[in-house]
C-alpha cells in the first residue's frame, strides 16, 4: 500500500530509535511471563513496521548493519504457550522470514553469525503449526544459500541438530500440514547436495518419507510430490565421502538450543535463555548476542 514506507521510516529522524525503544520496553514482561495481550499487540505492530524494513531492498542491508535484528532474538527465545507470546514469536519470525525471502547472501552470512538457526529449531520442535511453518521456511532459505549449506554441514553436531528436528516433525501426530511438509522435504532435499549429509540421510531418512505415508496428504500438490521424489532419487545415488559420525545427545542439544555467546570484545556473556517458564539459559533481558556456531 505504501511502497516507500520503509525508506521514509529509515530516513525520518528518531523513528527507528522509537521503534527500538518499543521493543526494549517489553523485555521485563518476557521473564517472568507477564506479557499482556495489549502489550503484545503493540509490540507486534512495531514488528510489522520492522518487517517492512526487512522486505525493502533499500533498507534490508541497513537493518542488518545497524544490528536491529539482534534485539529481536529475546522475543523468539521464549517458551510460554499463551496467545500473547505465540503471536509475538510468530510476528518476530515474520521479520526474519522477510529477510531471507530475498535470497540475499549478505543476509544469510549475517544470520549465520547469530542464534537464528537454533532458535528456529526450537520453535520447529515445540511451536504451533504456523510458527513451525515459518521457522522451517527460514531454515530452508538459509541452507538454500551455499554458505548456509556449508555452515550446517561443517560439523556432525550442526547437521544432526537439523536432521533430528526435521525427523521429529515428520513423525508427529497429527501429520504436518501440506505446506509445512513441503518445507521439511525441501530442507532434506537441499541437504542431499552435500555428499556427507547425503550419505547420512541414506541411513537416517524417516521411513514415513519412503513408504507413502504422505501420499494422501500431498494429494494433488504436484510440486511437493516432485520435491519428495527428487529427494528419494538423490538418496538412491551413492554419495562419495564418509558419513559424519553421529554426535552424542549433548552435542545435538548444544546445536538446537542457544548457549553463551562472545561479545565484540571477546568476553563471553549469556545469550538470553528460554524465558516465560523455560528452564534453560538466563534472563531474556541480557542484551543482543552474536555468535557463529
Amino acid at each position: 500500500m505504501f511502497p516507500d514506507l520503509a525508506p521514509l521510516m529509515w530516513c525520518s529522524f528518531g523513528t527507528i530509535a522509537v521503534l527500538l525503544q518499543e521493543i526494549l520496553s517489553i523485555y521485563p514482561a518476557l521473564s517472568p511471563p507477564t506479557l499482556s495481550a495489549s502489550v503484545s499487540n503493540r509490540a507486534c505492530s512495531v514488528l510489522a513496521l520492522l518487517q517492512s524494513l526487512a522486505s525493502h531492498p533499500e533498507t534490508r542491508s541497513l537493518l542488518l548493519k545497524a544490528a536491529i535484528t539482534e534485539y529481536l532474538y529475546p522475543l523468539l527465545n521464549t517458551t510460554s504457550n499463551t496467545k500473547s507470546f505465540e503471536y509475538l514469536r510468530l510476528t518476530t519470525l515474520g521479520v526474519f522470514g522477510a529477510l531471507v525471502k530475498a535470497d540475499d547472501s549478505e543476509v544469510v552470512n549475517s544470520l549465520l553469525n547469530s542464534d537464528i538457526i537454533p532458535l528456529c529449531l526450537r520453535i520447529m520442535e515445540t511451536g504451533t503449526e504456523l510458527s513451525k511453518t515459518v521457522a522451517t521456511f527460514i531454515v530452508q532459505k538459509i541452507i538454500t544459500d551455499e554458505a548456509g549449506l556449508q555452515y550446517v554441514c561443517a560439523t556432525p553436531e550442526r547437521f544432526f541438530g537439523i536432521a533430528s528436528v526435521l525427523a521429529i516433525m515428520v513423525a508427529e501426530q497429527p501429520l504436518p500440514s501440506t505446506r509445512l511438509l513441503k518445507h521439511i522435504v525441501r530442507c532434506y532435499l537441499r541437504l542431499t547436495d552435500d555428499p556427507r549429509a547425503r550419505t547420512a540421510l541414506q541411513m537416517n531418512l524417516p521411513e514415513a518419507l519412503r513408504d507413502g505415508t504422505f501420499n494422501n496428504l500431498l494429494g494433488d500438490d504436484a510440486v511437493a510430490k516432485r520435491y519428495l521424489q527428487q529427494l528419494l532419487d538423490n538418496l538412491a545415488v551413492p554419495a562419495h565421502g564418509a558419513p559424519p559420525p553421529s554426535p552424542g545427545p549433548a552435542a545435538v542439544a548444544e546445536v538446537t538450543h542457544p548457549g553463551s555467546a562472545p561479545t565484540a570484545a571477546g568476553t563471553p556473556h549469556p545469550v538470553p535463555g528460554p524465558v516465560a517458564g523455560g528452564s534453560r539459559g538466563g534472563s531474556s533481558q541480557a542484551g543482543p548476542s552474536r555468535r557463529r556456531r
